[in-house]
């Protein structure tokens, strides 16, 4: 097998009105930690941090990689600023692929191009859960119990009465109760209404009063603002596990974002969601998600007023899900407008299956502005925080928000907290944080002032160095050795890392091999790399010795990380088409609502390549994809390449 250096092939994206008007209207893609949105790429989406990393993690909402919670979408759609500069002018200051080490290709066959992602149905991801069972949505059906409140609770309350009792659940004006006047005095209907108010606002009581000879059923907080973060304990059956299991089927939104508009429409904190793993924006996604104590029958009722969701195969459990929890993800993909050969595409798609793809970290894991997130990292692990500040809060070229350029700008012009958190609406962003914490522990203490950062925001940056390090590191190794496994490599048995000797070389190939992310609890190979992994942290002013910071957060022990991947369930099929708007493939709504498969002519005006595969967590579907077209994926060298689309 040989090794073939990377050559740029151009991804042409004849994008489709719809699709236009959404670059219009977002302009910029935000990124998350798992991966950006960016059009042209995905992650599988269950990152693997450092294994010294994960003590303390929580299963949290985390913020996008600018910061920013998706409550804030409203604002950031609209803000257009008048930006001069075209998106794709703005990421002429970005990284391509070899800025971060992703040089290699591992087959032979010649590129070609194709569409990724014309339209986000075109990139649907299931989830695989840690039994090995895919994550279907196949099953609207509710399990019914003797506990679970009639359809009318839903109906009974006026949108005036849920307007009010939202407003007292959440302590945002001064009345102490609410009063609802019972028009039809009977028991029966006291009891809905009693039923309503409790169900769908948790933290809120009630009791019945008589005013002026009329029934009014009175609403009031029992526990001030700790019922908020406490659902109701005993209103919820003991036979009845507490977390409700159910699948989410969701298109062009983000996991998070999801979380988010779940919680708001259920009146409850996002915190009581769980999940094994983060799905990208701009795709279908289909996973299990966990929640706790809100009945199958309140979340069912969902369906009826959301956009791009869908909730179904519902199950009670007496466990939450965490992240990591699963063997992966199941992908199914059209590249639409392909122009390789059957025999091209025979050869790319049987390379990828037989031989893999190089496990590289895709360009999602290093942020789209000339800030690279790994430079971030590497100055937190030279302990240099001034630079950490500077890189955070200085002005950049590149693609970003209006009111994060101005942010900037008063940052460099006035070094004033205070005067550049007036320049941004949206004060969750990184930046603001940032900002937060050095207005309220003063310049000279920039270490705490950042710790006011989410710590799973603060550690992105961390991972982001070590995954430049890798990538750099596979790139050397795979050009010094190719593809066979040779005397010093490293491979696992069991959890621990070994050298492989000379006499037992024969008996591993490849996809045996394992490298290192750095770490103070690895061993480096004992060829050249591992050498080359010193000069690299050398020539970082680090030492690979000594891994440890003097803040036990920022310490890395490392792991260790095949470098080919060999997907799982690789077929394939070329589709010709006329009419690039139509599905080419149905999804799991499609089938529950007996949606045929349009009919494909057999000699269209274009062709596709529909290909399926499973990766195990933290893989990129990025780089199986850009094995087979052999292209560079970042959003810099596509939007140069290709910029009439975005113009």
């Amino acid at each position: 097998m040989e090794t073939v250096e990377m050559n740029s092939v151009s991804l042409k994206r004849p994008h489709s009105e719809d699709d236009l008007d959404e670059i219009k209207r977002q302009k910029i893609s935000e990124n998350s930690k798992t991966g950006n949105d960016s059009g042209q790429s995905i992650e599988t989406g269950t990152e693997q941090p450092d294994k010294s990393l994960l003590e303390d993690t929580k299963n949290e909402i985390i913020p996008n990689e600018e910061g920013e919670e998706q409550e804030d979408e409203e604002l950031e759609d609209s803000d257009e600023d008048g930006d001069s500069e075209s998106f794709a002018d703005m990421m002429k200051h970005g990284l391509t692929e070899s800025d971060v080490g992703i040089t290699k290709f591992v087959s032979s066959h010649k590129g070609f191009s194709g569409i990724l992602k014309e339209r986000y149905s075109d990139f649907v991801v299931h989830e695989i859960g840690k039994d090995g069972r895919v994550s279907h949505l196949d099953d609207f059906s509710v399990p019914v119990d003797d506990e679970d409140p009639s359809e009318e609770t839903f109906t009974v309350l006026s949108d005036d009465d849920k307007q009010r009792l939202e407003e007292l659940q959440l302590l945002k004006n001064k009345e102490t109760s609410v009063a609802i006047e019972v028009i039809e005095d009977t028991k029966e209907k006291r009891t809905v209404i009693h039923q309503a108010v409790k169900s769908l606002f948790p933290g809120l009581e009630t009791k019945t009063e008589d005013r002026d000879g009329k029934k009014y059923i009175i609403a009031y907080h029992a526990a001030g603002k700790k019922a908020l973060a406490n659902p109701r304990k005993h209103s919820w059956p003991k036979s009845r596990g507490s977390y409700c299991h159910f699948v989410l089927y969701k298109e062009n939104k983000d996991t998070m974002d999801a979380i988010n508009v779940l919680s708001r429409f259920l009146r409850v904190k996002p915190n009581i969601f769980s999940y094994m793993g983060t799905k990208d924006k701009r795709a279908i996604t289909v996973q299990e998600i966990a929640v706790l104590r809100i009945t199958a029958q309140r979340l069912a009722h969902l369906n009826k007023c959301l956009m791009n969701f869908k909730l179904g195969n519902f199950s009670y459990k007496n466990h939450p899900l965490k992240l990591g929890e699963l063997q992966g993800n199941h992908f199914t993909v059209v590249l639409r407008n392909i122009t390789g050969t059957d025999d091209q595409i025979e050869q790319a798609m049987h390379s990828l299956r037989e031989i893999g793809f190089i496990n590289y970290y895709g360009m999602q894991r290093f942020g789209t502005t000339a800030v690279p997130t790994y430079q971030i990292g590497r100055a937190i692990l030279q302990n240099n925080w001034n630079e950490v500040m500077d890189l955070i809060l200085k002005p950049r070229p590149g693609a970003e928000k209006g009111y994060l350029v101005k942010c900037r700008e008063e940052w460099a012009k006035t070094r004033d907290p205070a005067a550049a958190l007036k320049k941004l609406p949206v004060k969750r962003c990184v930046e603001g944080q940032l900002l937060r914490g050095l207005l309220k522990y003063g310049m000279k203490n920039i270490i705490s002032a950042f710790g006011i950062i989410p710590r799973n925001n603060r550690l992105m940056y961390i991972h982001s160095y070590q995954s430049y390090v890798w990538n750099n590191m596979v790139s050397k190794r795979i050009e010094e050795y190719g593809l066979r496994a040779v005397p010093g490599d490293l491979t696992l048995k069991g959890a621990t890392a070994v050298h492989i000797e000379e006499g037992d070389v024969d008996n591993y190939t490849i996809h045996d091999v394992v490298m290192p992310l750095p770490g103070f609890d690895v061993v480096y190979p004992k060829h050249k790399i591992g050498e080359a992994y010193k000069e690299m942290l050398v020539a970082d002013n680090l030492d690979i010795n000594n891994m440890r910071h003097k803040i036990r957060d920022y310490s890395l022990s490392g792991a260790y990380r095949k470098i080919i991947i060999r997907p799982q369930n690789v077929n394939w099929e070329v589709v010709a088409y006329d009419d690039p708007k139509i599905p080419l493939f149905t999804t799991d709504l499609d089938k529950l609502e007996g949606k045929p498969l349009p009919v494909l002519p057999t000699d269209g005006k274009f062709r596709a390549l529909k290909m399926e595969f499973s990766l195990p967590p933290s893989t990129y579907a990025t780089m199986a994809i850009r094995e087979v077209l052999k292209m560079d994926t970042s959003i810099k060298n596509q939007t140069q390449l290709n910029t009439t689309w975005l113009r």
